[in-house]
């Protein structure tokens, strides 16, 4: 790994793609949840809340920090059975952003 890790993300939602870009704009864009099977980034922003996403999420290879609304319970349990390094509500992922890729590696 290099002295910056890389970031790939799986935000299809374009509002929330935007604020994703802004705080990194050199990340992959991920174009599928199925494609994210195949990621080889070191940090992997996903939605939780988008189909497929929680059934790929074993086959990460970087680590997965994903969110999802605060009221789905299931999704988000799912998503700590999966695999997934950090599970954070929507606001919290969000607000998170602003602190830079440090937030999201510790």
């Amino acid at each position: 790994m290099s002295d910056q890790p890389t970031i790939a993300t799986y935000v299809p939602d374009l509002m929330d793609q935007s604020k994703v870009r802004s705080a990194f704009p050199a990340a992959e864009k991920i174009r599928s949840a199925a494609a994210l099977g195949s990621c080889t980034a070191d940090l992997v922003l996903v939605d939780l809340g988008r189909p497929g996403v929680l059934e790929v999420l074993p086959d990460i290879a970087g680590r997965v920090v994903g969110f999802a609304s605060h009221v789905d319970d299931e999704v988000i349990a799912l998503a700590w059975a999966a695999g997934a390094d950090v599970v954070l509500v929507r606001s919290v992922f969000f607000r998170r952003l602003s602190e830079g890729v440090e937030a999201f590696l510790g």
